[in-house]
């Protein structure tokens, strides 16, 4: 073998070795990037799942919200449903209580005390209110009239049309009189 043949085949394997030097550079190079690349959409799928499960805990929450609201609202609407019939009855009642006063027509007060039973097991309830405390809360003051004494100030004298309750809320506020 010759000087040159030698020498070439030297140059050869020195380029053998740049090739495969620079192969395992760049397989060295390119582990790291496949890396991070996977470390890159795993975070990025553990943000998505943190996202996609925040929207879910929202949406949660607003149905849940939805469903109490709506059970309230249905309990309501069953316990005050009757509201506008006993607003209708109020004046009947009114006329009964009348005609009690001015007859005393056992048969008339019968009536009137089965209708009152019947409205009180429906959650109907009249304010006893004379000689209370005013209260704007529950009475409509008609007028105003002088105290006898102090301890008549501020307080219900009269009362010109009862006020009723249903289950607890106002129905018809109390009109009164006021002792001033």
């Amino acid at each position: 073998m010759s000087n040159k043949d030698k020498h070439t085949e030297k140059e050869e394997e020195k380029k053998q070795e740049e090739l495969e030097n620079q192969e395992l550079q760049g397989a060295e190079e390119q582990q790291p990037e496949a890396e991070t690349t996977e470390a890159d959409k795993v975070q990025e799928m553990g943000e998505k799942l943190a996202e996609l499960n925040d929207k879910y805990l929202r949406l949660y929450s607003e149905y849940e919200n939805y469903r109490k609201r709506t059970n309230i609202e249905k309990a309501d609407l069953l316990l005050n449903g009757s509201k506008e019939m006993m607003k209708a009855i109020l004046p009947v009642i009114d006329d009964f209580e009348r005609a009690l006063a001015a007859t005393q027509d056992e048969g008339v007060l019968l009536i009137y005390n089965k209708m009152m039973k019947i409205l009180e097991q429906k959650g109907l309830k009249s304010m006893e209110v004379k000689g209370e405390k005013f209260d704007e809360n529950l009475h409509e003051a008609i007028t105003r009239i002088p105290a006898a004494d102090e301890a008549q100030k501020g307080m219900v004298v009269d009362v010109v049309e009862k006020g009723y309750y249903l289950n607890d809320k106002v129905l018809r506020y109390a009109k009164v009189v006021v002792a001033f």
